[in-house]
């Protein structure tokens, strides 16, 4: 699994890491040839105090010339008995620990008879233990200043990625004009990294002035022919027509409407929110929801389904009416489109609305991905191209409100837009 940590205190973990085990293994070695020599070095001295002692001293009948902190043993001379801790000990040499003291003990067995010469090693071993106290001292400063170092040093690496990173997420990036980043970098993989920002980036603004003139200039063309087809709807309704044709005409019309209100909110998209003027908010909720009631009251009635307005709190914000006006009208589209029989319900509360339905409702494992482009539901009907939801969303996310789904008892879906979320 890969790590989570900040590259900034890896970077630091693995340099403490890293002197963590140099510095370990070499106190380690430290004390490792300490005791070796110890070892050598004690014992070579012993035996030759012991050869002196059996060669000179006791062949000429004299006493062992030892140091004050050095005893000899025999187990075949009276006088030189050898203590019982010390009977079963192997020949050659050995340490001895009891409780706080601590002996050295060379033995060697000539003839079947045991010689032996202990020396007490209190001095030495004080000693060595000041010595272990300066390795471990060493060995604890040696961390700690591979943690400070290894900050320091870390921290000045990460500057040049921390800037690349702010300069990368600042907004200013994605304008047409933005210089590139590469030059401010040395040519190493900070500035590798940078050019390949510069490439994506460049790809992005590319990709980003394409899609804004493409939406503005679709717009922009739709705009004639649509006015020619509102113009010509009015003087068609001027003329003689039977009740059949008229209601043609005005499905003609409110298809004309809708499609003009999508070109002024694929405009809107485009635009810059800087722009306040097209983001103008000139319509309460309540007008907005009056205006949807009667627009759809007679679709809904010719499926038999019962349509109502219900208002549960007054709601005292002002909207983008085009932007409010779509996403209402798309939910009771997906509403009346989904629902045979019962009811539809436009209920208006505060800083928001829900429209209610008690149609076939939407599977829980879909809930989320409804709203996503081109996809539809598993009950999906008509000839759509599942962009209604989506645009809703787009919307949505756009001007900074929510919208949820929830499953209704027994059956039927509830959206839920909060405004200004």
């Amino acid at each position: 699994m890969r790590s989570r940590q900040p590259l900034l205190r890896r970077i630091v973990i693995a340099f403490v890491l890293m002197t963590t085990l140099v510095s370990g293994a070499f106190s380690l070695g430290i004390v490792t040839i300490v005791h070796l020599i110890e070892e050598h070095l004690v014992s070579e001295e012993m035996h030759l105090q012991l050869q002196t002692v059996l060669q000179e001293d006791l062949r000429n009948q004299h006493p062992p010339r030892l140091g004050p902190t050095t005893r000899f043993y025999a187990s075949g001379l009276g006088g030189y008995a050898i203590p019982d801790e010390y009977t079963e000990l192997n020949e050659g040499f050995t340490e001895v620990v009891r409780g706080e003291q601590a002996f050295y003990a060379y033995t060697r067995i000539i003839n079947g008879e045991r010689f032996m010469l202990v020396q007490e090693q209190s001095e030495f071993e004080a000693r060595e233990k000041a010595l272990f106290n300066v390795v471990l001292a060493g060995f604890l400063l040696s961390v700690v200043g591979a943690w400070g170092l290894g900050w320091l040093m870390a921290r000045r690496v990460m500057t040049p990625v921390s800037r690349l990173a702010r300069q990368v997420s600042h907004h200013d990036q994605l304008h047409p004009l933005a210089p590139p980043l590469a030059p401010e970098y040395a040519d190493d993989e900070v500035g590798q990294l940078a050019a390949a920002f510069d490439i994506t980036l460049g790809q992005l603004r590319h990709s980003l002035e394409r899609e804004r003139l493409f939406t503005s200039d679709v717009s922009h063309e739709l705009r004639t022919p649509l006015m020619v087809i509102a113009s010509s709807c009015e003087l068609l309704a001027q003329g003689q027509l039977d009740p059949r044709q008229r209601a043609q005409l005005a499905r003609v019309e409110r298809a004309s409407e809708e499609m003009r209100d999508l070109v002024q909110i694929f405009l809107q998209l485009a635009r810059s929110k800087t722009n306040t003027s097209v983001f103008a908010a000139s319509c309460s909720l309540q007008q907005v929801a009056e205006e949807q009631l009667a627009h759809w009251g007679p679709q809904m009635r010719e499926r038999e389904l019962a349509f109502e307005l219900i208002c549960e709190e007054q709601d005292l914000g002002m909207y983008n009416p085009i932007l409010l006006r779509t996403v209402m009208a798309n939910l009771l589209r997906n509403a009346l489109h989904y629902t045979d029989q019962g009811h539809v319900r436009l209920v208006v509360e505060r800083g928001g609305f829900r429209v209610e339905d008690s149609g076939m409702g939407i599977a829980p494992q879909q809930q989320e991905q409804i709203f996503q482009p081109f996809v539809r539901g598993e009950r999906a009907r008509g000839e759509g191209m599942g962009l209604g939801l989506s645009l809703v969303k787009r919307i949505c996310s756009d001007q900074g409100w929510a919208i949820s789904i929830r499953e209704l008892e027994p059956g039927g879906s509830s959206f839920h837009v909060v405004l200004g979320a």
